[in-house]
């Protein structure tokens, strides 16, 4: 059963349909019944960098990523919300990934492993949502760039923590859509939220 939801939005513009699609998944989830933990990175001033005395495993952390680290290895689901931007996340969600999915949290590698290994997901989380807006077509996307967000959030993240029920879903052209294929977009948000954590 789904009850605490980590949701994370990394949109520097807060009329932007990031934050538009953050709130319907918001929303969503509260009028199902979920506890939702809700972070806006760019409002929050999360700071990307990750410092190397944060790197060790038993490194003491700042109060803000130690809470960010407190909600995630508690999250029975995981929703992320963010612009492609050069084919990646944009760098404060980046830096979220770096400081917050730390190993001997997220991962860790098996006894006598110094780290060449494979490592062993441990988020307890078990479904992961992103979606993501986009300005290049399909066509041209898969063609000319492949689709390395799909790769980075499916495997090197969220497959590599544990968490191996996962759905990603891409709005585009942004750009140039109207408000009647923004609405549609959000009904579409608050269905896959639906369909992936239901009712409690």
């Amino acid at each position: 059963m789904y009850v605490n939801i980590s949701l994370i939005l990394a949109h520097p513009d807060p009329h932007s349909f990031n934050h538009a699609i953050a709130k319907t998944a918001r929303a969503s989830l509260l009028s199902a019944g979920h506890t939702v933990w809700f972070h806006d990175l760019y409002q929050e001033g999360f700071d990307p960098i990750l410092p190397s005395d944060e790197i060790p495993r038993d490194a003491p952390l700042p109060h803000q990523v130690f809470t960010h680290c407190d909600e995630i290895v508690r999250a029975d689901g995981i929703i992320v919300v963010h612009p492609n931007w050069w084919g990646m996340p944009p760098a404060v969600m980046k830096g979220w990934i770096d400081r917050v999915i730390r190993p001997g949290l997220a991962y860790r590698f098996l006894e006598g492993d110094t780290g060449e290994g494979v490592p062993v997901g441990l988020l307890p989380a078990k479904a992961a949502i992103v979606f993501n807006t986009a300005n290049t077509p399909k066509i041209r996307e898969n063609e000319v760039f492949s689709d390395p967000l799909e790769r980075i959030w499916k495997d090197c993240v969220f497959g590599l923590c544990g968490v191996s029920t996962f759905y990603r879903d891409i709005f585009r052209v942004v750009v140039t859509s109207d408000e009647l294929e923004r609405k549609k977009w959000l009904d579409q948000v608050h269905d896959r939220v639906m369909q992936v954590f239901p009712g409690v």
